[in-house]
């Protein structure tokens, strides 16, 4: 039993009617006989938990427990809708004595899969017969897992005149392309479960294709972890290497989970394109498959499959022609094409130079371009696809703005047509 103050008087409620999460933390701490404070609320016949503090004496008000029992607090809480005014910092688990804690108290909060595999890893770690050697991976590979959040795969519904908001900030026009996104994403509204496809932004470089796979993040409020496949060129590095070696580590997708620190992440799956080609050890493209078919991904070295539930993957590619069949078939594919020249002019002049502007603490008025010096710098540019040139345009012509002000003590400095092609030249005295 513990005191329930619900109203102007305590009463007595059960253990049992606490949310089953924290009935095995609550009795462990019972055992060591310690007053404790419950916040939160009661739904239907459960007693909802939003905090536990350890108390000195039943009469303390305000004093915080430890900072190991609010991470295990806010684990526990994880996967719950109950709301809090604020979550605690968390901890990382790095002890043995920290993970065994955490599997006996909050196992129930783990997926089946990975809890069973926790369990036999730290029986593992007990065994004499087993070498020091393979324990060390054994406590790196449960460090790895267990500090990750595995979380619901329940998604809340998008607004999407929020989606649409968050996409026009990221980007001017493409009115098309942004339409196909929020349809794409907001079929969650009536599944609450991610889309069954990602998306497979196809279109030149400079096209915002990474500013789209980073706008969906803001949109599903999930961490955005990018994995760049022209840097694979062995399979091993997804999934990783034996424990039988004494370097072996786990592959990049394992520790692309690990950074983010949940189970629930955009993965940014950059250069499609470049994923397929057989190498000394196989295909990377073939393993990405085994990722995108949502059932599940094992780890060579973590030796437990991963759940993917919650894993919504954006590929981003140059050249469609060069993603086999198998890969496409697990996207949306959306084409993005080039701006035209007008709407480049309206990116330079009303999102890449103010944004730049704003980052370097200038105003506008400091930095003035005529309407021949953005003409200019259009043309200039006239043979590139995409918007990444006008942008690093846009910060030599602020940095050079800024020096002349701090230089030349002078308010305000304005470019014309022949100023802005001196200094893009490189004939800028």
């Amino acid at each position: 039993m513990f005191e329930c103050r619900t109203g102007e008087k305590p009463e007595l409620c059960p253990v049992y009617k606490v949310d089953v999460r924290f009935q095995k933390l609550l009795l462990s701490l019972m055992e060591e006989h310690a007053f404790l404070r419950l916040d939160g609320y009661y739904q239907g016949e459960t007693f909802a938990v939003t905090g536990i503090h350890r108390q000195k004496e039943p009469e303390d008000r305000e004093e915080p427990d430890d900072s190991f029992l609010q991470t295990l607090i806010h684990r526990l809480q994880s996967s719950q809708v109950f709301p809090q005014e604020e979550a605690p910092e968390e901890e990382r688990f790095e002890t043995l004595e920290g993970i065994k804690s955490f599997v006996k108290i909050g196992g129930i909060t783990l997926p089946g899969q990975i809890r069973h595999w926790a369990e036999r890893t730290l029986k593992e770690l007990e065994d004499p017969s087993v070498s020091a050697e393979e324990k060390n991976h054994a406590k790196r590979a449960l460090m790895l897992m267990l500090n990750v959040r595995w979380e619901s795969t329940d998604f809340p519904p998008i607004d999407p005149w929020e989606a649409r908001k968050i996409l026009d900030e990221e980007l001017y026009g493409l009115e098309n392309v942004k339409q196909r996104v929020i349809e794409t994403i907001i079929q969650i509204n009536r599944t609450h479960t991610l889309p069954a496809y990602g998306l497979l932004l196809i279109g030149p470089p400079g096209t915002g294709k990474s500013r789209i796979a980073y706008a969906v993040g803001k949109i599903l409020k999930l961490p955005c972890t990018v994995l760049d496949m022209s840097t694979i060129r062995d399979p091993e590095a997804l999934t990783g290497s034996p424990r039988v070696y004494v370097n072996a580590k786990p592959g990049k997708i394992m520790e692309a989970f690990s950074r983010a620190g949940t189970s629930n992440i955009v993965f940014v799956i950059n250069e499609l394109d470049k994923a397929d080609g057989e190498h000394t050890n196989g295909n990377p493209g073939d393993v990405l498959l085994t990722l995108l078919d949502n059932l599940g991904f094992t780890d060579v070295y973590m030796e437990c499959a991963i759940p993917t539930g919650g894993v919504y993957p954006i590929g981003t590619a140059n050249d469609k022609s060069k993603i086999s069949g198998p890969l496409l078939s697990r996207f949306s594919v959306i084409e993005i094409p080039d701006y035209t020249p007008e709407e480049k002019k309206i990116i330079f002049t009303q999102y890449a130079l103010p944004r730049v502007l704003k980052k370097v603490g200038m105003s506008k008025k400091e930095c003035v371009l005529t309407e021949g010096a953005v003409d200019c710098v259009i043309r200039r540019f006239q043979g590139y696809t995409g918007c990444r040139e006008l942008e690093q345009a846009a910060e030599h012509i602020a940095g050079n703005a800024l020096y002349r002000i701090e230089t030349e003590r002078v308010a305000q400095v304005i470019y014309d047509e022949k100023a802005v092609e001196r200094l893009l030249t490189g004939k800028n005295t």
